[in-house]
């Protein structure tokens, strides 16, 4: 399997590498490889978006009203469970955030579950990862707020309830509401980090039999995870949207 991963990165840098070194070159980025700026956890993360969109496409094109195939029965489900957590967070007019938030959980839980296969290391295990979901959700949500109460109501709701105190108030919302970023990110990467290293000293110690006990445990975690990142979202969405808070 890594082998196969390997081979992989290696084709996509050498198709890639140029286009994507200009690119961070131009954007003041130092590059520390330019002839492989392509990870294997870069790689994995490409796989999982195009196992995704494979998925919902097969959804698309096999939706069938009288004879429902298991791959719409899946999508039902998870649009189902996702759009009763966000109806139960958000209350009315949640309808358009649940595509966003279907996104969120399916790709962290893929992400989170890629260590169960033999010589990969989980995505989400890499702080950039987290990172790199936790920065458009941020900006998600708050774009989210000034749709929904324009700038100056969502400027408001910086100030807490009582105007004589919103010099104090401010700031502390303020910090708050950036901290998110930092939250989203240590939560997800510390906790996978965690299960891919029980994981890996368990399997290194008694090979057979025990570490199958571990990997349900990652299972475990890795479904948590997405599910807590996901309910992140909503909740940092239902208050950005919020007309009173």
């Amino acid at each position: 399997m890594h082998e196969l991963l390997a081979s992989l990165t290696r084709l996509l840098n050498l198709i890639f590498a140029g286009p994507i070194t200009a690119l961070l070159t131009m954007l003041g980025i130092h590059v520390v490889r330019p002839t492989a700026p392509i990870y294997d956890g870069l790689t994995l993360e490409l796989v999982v978006v195009a196992a995704m969109l494979l998925f919902f496409i097969v959804a698309r094109f096999s939706l069938n009203v009288e004879k429902p195939g298991t791959v719409q029965n899946v999508a039902e489900v998870v649009h189902e469970f996702v759009s009763s957590q966000a109806d139960s967070i958000i209350g009315h007019g949640f309808e358009p955030f649940v595509p966003y938030a279907t996104m969120i959980l399916i790709f962290v839980l893929s992400c989170n579950c890629v260590g169960l296969f033999p010589g990969l290391d989980t995505p989400t295990a890499n702080p950039a990862v987290p990172l790199g979901l936790a920065i458009p959700t941020f900006f998600y949500y708050n774009w989210q707020g000034l749709r929904a109460n324009g700038l100056i109501g969502y400027i408001k709701t910086f100030l807490g309830p009582m105007w004589a105190i919103s010099w104090l108030i401010a700031p502390i919302e303020i910090i708050s509401n950036l901290a998110r970023v930092l939250s989203l990110t240590i939560r997800l990467y510390a906790n996978m980090f965690a299960s891919d290293l029980l994981t890996l000293v368990f399997f290194s110690m008694v090979p057979i039999g025990l570490p199958v006990i571990f990997l349900g445990l990652h299972f475990f975690v890795a479904l948590i995870q997405a599910y807590v990142f996901m309910l992140l979202t909503l909740i940092y969405l239902s208050l950005a949207i919020a007309h009173e808070h």
